[in-house]
């Protein structure tokens, strides 16, 4: 099992200096992160330290180099928009794009690439159906044919007005996963586990573990805090981020040692990348790099 964290946190980093980061601060790997160019009004999106759109030959070579050099592998790349997006030429952006990182991936020798189903948040899942099935049904036999696996991260993106009421990804529960490994059936369609998503929809985060090994393809460790006081005035039907608070590991609600159990259990030998999202170290870019010092000092007792 391999140690990281999630490049969004650093976009004032060149992908050399986040790599050379990762090395001094006892990381083994990082999840690179692969926007398109250009700015994107989403917290955490936009970030782009491998333009996979401009990947040249000297730049593949330099970026497995940097690998070589930092002894700080890639764990997949990663790039979460919606491709269900209810503009279809809006969606169709984002879809061409993953087909960009698959490629990226296969140039780069890498297995993984990270990303979100997406999903019309004013639709139905059952309504959603039908687009969903039209879009990855080809792209997952397109890696699946390159052997890169795709790992849909399992957040539920239903925190503010323009997310609401259905949020903009499909993948938020064990009942729906199912319904897309039985609609699309392929062994290079799986998970980018985030714990912290099913804190927020008060279920056992350990159960996908136990009952989908197969299907853990990349993990991310990120932190939950239900704020009770605020949950008792706002209530489960309010937005989300009016009672819940992402943090960093070991300062919300999740038991990482019952976490890292099961998943050791399963015999999970890939990345644990953790995914900083916490506000209270979002001021400087001293605070950012201080959250990703804290979580991996924290994380070490179990990887």
């Amino acid at each position: 099992m391999q140690l990281g964290f999630v490049s969004a946190i650093l976009p004032d980093l060149d992908l050399r200096e986040v790599m050379e980061f990762a090395a001094r601060t006892g990381y083994d790997c990082v999840e690179v992160m692969c926007w398109p160019q250009g700015k994107d009004n989403r917290r955490y999106a936009g970030v782009t330290h491998i333009n996979v759109a401009a990947l040249t030959d000297a730049k593949i070579h330099e970026i497995r180099e940097l690998q070589v050099t930092t002894g700080v592998s890639i764990s997949g790349l990663g790039y979460y928009p919606n491709p269900l997006a209810a503009d279809p030429l809006e969606a169709q952006v984002y879809i061409d794009h993953i087909y960009l990182v698959i490629d990226a991936a296969i140039a780069l020798g890498l297995k993984h690439v990270n990303t979100f189903i997406g999903r019309n948040p004013s639709l139905s899942v059952e309504e959603n159906w039908p687009r969903f099935l039209e879009v990855w049904t080809p792209l997952v036999r397109y890696a699946e044919a390159r052997e890169v696996y795709i790992g849909i991260e399992n957040c539920p993106m239903s925190f503010g007005r323009d997310e609401w009421p259905g949020g903009k990804n499909l993948a938020t529960s064990p009942a729906i996963w199912e319904q897309m490994w039985q609609a699309i059936n392929s062994p290079y369609f799986g998970l980018n586990y985030d714990p912290s998503h099913l804190v927020l929809q008060f279920m056992d985060y350990t159960l996908p573990i136990r009952n989908y090994p197969d299907k853990i393809f990349h993990v991310h460790a990120k932190d939950m805090r239900i704020d009770q006081d605020k949950l008792d005035r706002h209530g489960v039907f309010s937005y989300p981020h009016y009672w819940h608070t992402p943090k960093i590991p070991g300062l919300g609600a999740i038991d990482w040692g019952r976490f890292f159990s099961y998943l050791t259990d399963s015999g999970y030998q890939g990345a644990v990348c953790v995914e900083v999202e916490d506000r209270a170290f979002e001021k400087s870019l001293l605070l950012r790099k201080r959250s990703l010092e804290l979580s991996v000092r924290y994380l070490r007792q179990f990887v």
